[in-house]
Protein backbone atom coordinates (compact mmCIF):
# COMPACT_ATOMS: atom_id res chain seq x y z
CA UNK A 1 0.00 0.00 0.00
CA UNK A 2 1.50 3.41 -1.18
CA UNK A 3 2.17 5.78 1.65
CA UNK A 4 0.05 8.75 -0.22
CA UNK A 5 -3.41 8.18 0.57
CA UNK A 6 -6.07 10.25 -1.75
CA UNK A 7 -7.24 13.52 -0.25
CA UNK A 8 -10.85 12.62 0.32
CA UNK A 9 -9.58 9.97 2.48
CA UNK A 10 -8.09 12.33 5.01
CA UNK A 11 -11.03 14.72 4.87
CA UNK A 12 -13.23 11.61 5.79
CA UNK A 13 -11.17 11.67 8.69
CA UNK A 14 -11.18 15.00 9.92
CA UNK A 15 -14.64 15.52 9.25
CA UNK A 16 -15.17 12.04 11.54
CA UNK A 17 -12.82 13.59 14.43
CA UNK A 18 -13.83 16.77 14.79
CA UNK A 19 -17.95 17.17 15.64
CA UNK A 20 -20.12 18.92 13.05
CA UNK A 21 -21.65 21.22 15.94
CA UNK A 22 -18.07 22.59 16.52
CA UNK A 23 -17.69 24.13 13.08
CA UNK A 24 -21.35 25.56 13.30
CA UNK A 25 -20.11 27.35 16.71
CA UNK A 26 -17.50 28.91 15.24
CA UNK A 27 -18.77 30.06 12.20
CA UNK A 28 -21.68 31.85 14.00
CA UNK A 29 -19.33 33.17 16.58
CA UNK A 30 -17.35 34.58 13.47
CA UNK A 31 -20.37 36.05 12.50
CA UNK A 32 -21.45 37.54 15.91
CA UNK A 33 -17.91 39.14 15.56
CA UNK A 34 -19.01 40.71 12.47
CA UNK A 35 -22.10 42.07 13.39
CA UNK A 36 -21.48 43.61 16.49
CA UNK A 37 -18.43 45.48 14.76
CA UNK A 38 -20.94 46.77 12.33
CA UNK A 39 -23.60 47.93 15.69
CA UNK A 40 -20.68 49.39 16.85
CA UNK A 41 -19.37 51.76 13.73
CA UNK A 42 -23.16 52.55 13.24
CA UNK A 43 -23.05 53.74 16.91
CA UNK A 44 -19.65 56.36 16.17
CA UNK A 45 -20.59 59.68 15.63
CA UNK A 46 -20.39 60.67 12.03
CA UNK A 47 -16.86 62.29 11.11
CA UNK A 48 -16.82 65.91 11.65
CA UNK A 49 -16.86 68.53 8.92
CA UNK A 50 -17.26 71.54 10.49
CA UNK A 51 -21.46 71.53 10.66
CA UNK A 52 -21.91 69.30 13.70
CA UNK A 53 -24.77 70.60 15.46
CA UNK A 54 -26.37 72.10 12.60
CA UNK A 55 -29.77 71.44 11.82
CA UNK A 56 -31.78 71.74 8.38
CA UNK A 57 -34.71 73.78 8.70
CA UNK A 58 -37.68 74.02 6.73
CA UNK A 59 -37.83 77.81 5.86
CA UNK A 60 -40.59 77.79 3.73
CA UNK A 61 -43.06 76.81 7.26
CA UNK A 62 -41.17 79.21 8.94
CA UNK A 63 -41.82 82.01 6.30
CA UNK A 64 -45.64 81.01 6.89
CA UNK A 65 -45.70 80.97 10.55
CA UNK A 66 -43.28 84.21 11.00
CA UNK A 67 -42.22 86.24 9.02
CA UNK A 68 -40.15 88.73 11.49
CA UNK A 69 -37.64 86.58 11.82
CA UNK A 70 -35.77 87.81 8.38
CA UNK A 71 -34.30 91.40 7.70
CA UNK A 72 -36.34 93.91 5.82
CA UNK A 73 -35.66 97.52 5.26
CA UNK A 74 -36.66 98.18 8.95
CA UNK A 75 -34.50 96.30 10.34
CA UNK A 76 -31.64 98.32 10.85
CA UNK A 77 -33.40 100.88 12.67
CA UNK A 78 -35.40 98.28 14.54
CA UNK A 79 -34.80 98.74 18.53
CA UNK A 80 -33.09 95.81 20.63
CA UNK A 81 -33.05 96.81 24.07
CA UNK A 82 -33.31 100.66 23.16
CA UNK A 83 -30.41 100.45 20.92
CA UNK A 84 -31.15 100.25 17.19
CA UNK A 85 -29.88 97.22 15.71
CA UNK A 86 -27.15 98.82 13.31
CA UNK A 87 -25.28 99.96 16.56
CA UNK A 88 -24.86 97.61 17.79
CA UNK A 89 -21.33 95.99 18.28
CA UNK A 90 -20.59 92.67 16.07
CA UNK A 91 -18.50 89.42 17.17
CA UNK A 92 -16.68 88.01 14.41
CA UNK A 93 -15.92 84.13 14.20
CA UNK A 94 -13.01 83.26 11.45
CA UNK A 95 -13.22 79.50 11.56
CA UNK A 96 -10.77 77.25 10.17
CA UNK A 97 -9.93 73.35 9.80
CA UNK A 98 -6.77 74.24 12.26
CA UNK A 99 -8.08 77.48 14.61
CA UNK A 100 -10.87 79.55 15.38
CA UNK A 101 -10.22 83.41 15.97
CA UNK A 102 -13.20 85.37 17.69
CA UNK A 103 -13.09 89.25 17.22
CA UNK A 104 -16.04 91.69 18.80
CA UNK A 105 -15.90 94.97 17.33
CA UNK A 106 -17.91 98.41 17.71
CA UNK A 107 -21.13 98.89 14.92
CA UNK A 108 -18.23 100.92 13.19
CA UNK A 109 -15.85 97.73 12.36
CA UNK A 110 -12.94 99.09 15.07
CA UNK A 111 -11.65 96.27 16.74
CA UNK A 112 -12.23 96.30 20.68
CA UNK A 113 -11.22 92.29 21.96
CA UNK A 114 -9.71 89.45 19.63
CA UNK A 115 -8.86 85.82 21.19
CA UNK A 116 -8.07 82.52 19.14
CA UNK A 117 -7.43 78.78 20.33
CA UNK A 118 -3.84 79.61 20.27
CA UNK A 119 -4.08 82.47 22.74
CA UNK A 120 -5.80 80.67 25.20
CA UNK A 121 -3.49 78.01 25.28
CA UNK A 122 -5.10 75.10 22.95
CA UNK A 123 -1.64 74.00 20.94
CA UNK A 124 -1.18 71.91 17.52
CA UNK A 125 -4.07 70.14 16.62
CA UNK A 126 -6.15 70.89 19.67
CA UNK A 127 -6.71 74.24 18.27
CA UNK A 128 -8.94 73.25 15.50
CA UNK A 129 -11.34 71.39 18.29
CA UNK A 130 -15.08 72.47 18.82
CA UNK A 131 -13.98 72.61 22.93
CA UNK A 132 -10.98 75.05 22.08
CA UNK A 133 -13.72 77.21 19.92
CA UNK A 134 -16.02 77.10 22.70
CA UNK A 135 -13.66 77.98 26.02
CA UNK A 136 -12.27 81.00 23.47
CA UNK A 137 -15.97 82.26 23.19
CA UNK A 138 -16.73 81.99 26.54
CA UNK A 139 -13.50 83.83 27.04
CA UNK A 140 -13.94 86.80 25.07
CA UNK A 141 -17.53 87.21 26.09
CA UNK A 142 -16.74 87.27 29.74
CA UNK A 143 -14.32 90.26 28.80
CA UNK A 144 -16.93 91.67 26.88
CA UNK A 145 -19.15 91.59 29.46
CA UNK A 146 -17.03 93.35 31.89
CA UNK A 147 -16.61 96.14 29.32
CA UNK A 148 -20.39 96.82 29.68
CA UNK A 149 -21.28 94.74 25.97
CA UNK A 150 -24.67 92.78 26.45
CA UNK A 151 -26.09 92.53 22.96
CA UNK A 152 -24.47 91.39 19.72
CA UNK A 153 -24.57 90.59 16.39
CA UNK A 154 -22.10 87.52 15.01
CA UNK A 155 -21.39 87.00 11.95
CA UNK A 156 -19.63 83.25 11.24
CA UNK A 157 -17.02 82.70 8.56
CA UNK A 158 -15.25 79.67 7.44
CA UNK A 159 -16.00 75.54 7.86
CA UNK A 160 -14.62 73.74 10.70
CA UNK A 161 -15.47 72.80 14.08
CA UNK A 162 -15.63 75.34 16.28
CA UNK A 163 -18.55 76.73 14.22
CA UNK A 164 -21.71 76.01 16.54
CA UNK A 165 -19.58 75.65 19.82
CA UNK A 166 -18.37 79.01 19.40
CA UNK A 167 -21.56 80.41 19.05
CA UNK A 168 -22.72 78.23 21.68
CA UNK A 169 -19.94 79.57 24.16
CA UNK A 170 -20.95 83.08 23.68
CA UNK A 171 -24.57 82.51 24.38
CA UNK A 172 -22.95 80.02 28.01
CA UNK A 173 -21.36 83.40 29.06
CA UNK A 174 -24.33 85.84 28.86
CA UNK A 175 -23.82 87.64 25.91
CA UNK A 176 -27.42 87.96 24.15
CA UNK A 177 -27.13 87.49 20.56
CA UNK A 178 -29.30 88.77 18.05
CA UNK A 179 -29.14 87.96 14.59
CA UNK A 180 -26.29 85.18 13.05
CA UNK A 181 -25.04 85.67 9.46
CA UNK A 182 -23.07 83.77 7.52
CA UNK A 183 -20.44 85.05 5.82
CA UNK A 184 -18.90 82.55 4.21
CA UNK A 185 -17.07 83.19 0.42
CA UNK A 186 -18.95 81.06 -1.74
CA UNK A 187 -17.03 81.00 -5.33
CA UNK A 188 -19.35 79.83 -8.02
CA UNK A 189 -16.04 79.27 -10.59
CA UNK A 190 -13.98 77.34 -8.27
CA UNK A 191 -9.78 76.42 -8.86
CA UNK A 192 -9.85 72.92 -9.72
CA UNK A 193 -9.55 71.08 -6.66
CA UNK A 194 -6.52 68.67 -5.46
CA UNK A 195 -6.32 65.33 -6.61
CA UNK A 196 -7.54 62.80 -3.58
CA UNK A 197 -4.76 61.59 -1.18
CA UNK A 198 -3.41 58.34 -1.77
CA UNK A 199 -2.79 56.39 1.93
Amino acid sequence: MSLLRPLSFITGLVSRTVPSNVRHIHRSAMLCKVEDRKAMLASLPTKDEGTVGERSIDIDSMIDKKSSIFPDAGTPTALFNGVPFNEIPICHIRVSPNNTIISITDAKGVPQFIRSCGIEGFKNTRKGTNIAAQATAISISSRAIERGYKTVRVTVRGLGPGRMSAIKGLEMAGLNIISITDTTPVSWNPPRPRKQRKL
